[in-house]
């Protein structure tokens, strides 16, 4: 699972991050790869129970790379921490297959929610620019792009574009909701 979790990570960085030159570059040096592995093994012990070894290989992990990533949260397959720093992913967080997500970025809790799942699901094809928090349990559609800085604290249409504190749909796939802007992200 790990390998196959892996391999996947490595063959949508190749597809969608134009700086990475080959496979072996990409394994070797791209902290995305290496947070992905262990945020893996740790989340197996924490399936397991073993809270004090996931968060502790959660914590080396962080240690290492920038990017921290609570064991107990769910991460699809092909997935891109670009540059990583400063991401935070929460432990009832759920993401999809074939999300980025940009360095500084939180999905993460508003400290304010009463039941378990108090972290954001994310679809399948996201992209989350640099900076953007998502927050509480708010549900992303597939095929949604999140602008940079943006503070997403609603839920999201799929094939929507969401920008601004707070974050706004100012682009659907189906419609314009606003004035259409060129690039959000």
């Amino acid at each position: 699972m790990l390998f196959e979790h892996t391999r996947a990570d490595i063959n949508y960085i190749m597809d969608n991050d134009p700086a990475a030159r080959s496979k072996v570059e990409v394994f070797l040096l791209y902290p995305s790869v290496h947070a992905l592995m262990m945020y893996r093994i740790s989340h197996f012990f924490y399936s397991k129970n073993r809270f004090f070894i996931a968060r502790l290989i959660s914590q080396f992990s962080r240690f290492l790379t920038g990017i921290e990533i609570h064991p107990g949260a769910q991460i699809g397959m092909g997935t891109l921490i670009d540059h990583g720093s400063g991401v935070v992913i929460g432990e009832t967080s759920i993401i999809g297959d074939r999300v980025t997500i940009y360095q500084g970025a939180t999905i993460g809790a508003t400290g304010n929610e009463k039941e378990f799942k108090r972290h954001p699901t994310l679809g399948n094809d996201i992209i989350v620019g640099s900076g953007a928090k998502i927050l509480g349990p708010v549900n992303i559609g597939d095929n949604c792009k999140i602008g940079a800085n943006s503070v997403v604290l609603k839920d999201m249409p799929a094939n929507s574009t969401a920008v601004g504190i707070p974050a706004k749909i100012k682009y659907n796939k189906y419609k314009i909701v606003e004035e259409k802007i060129d690039s959000f992200i």
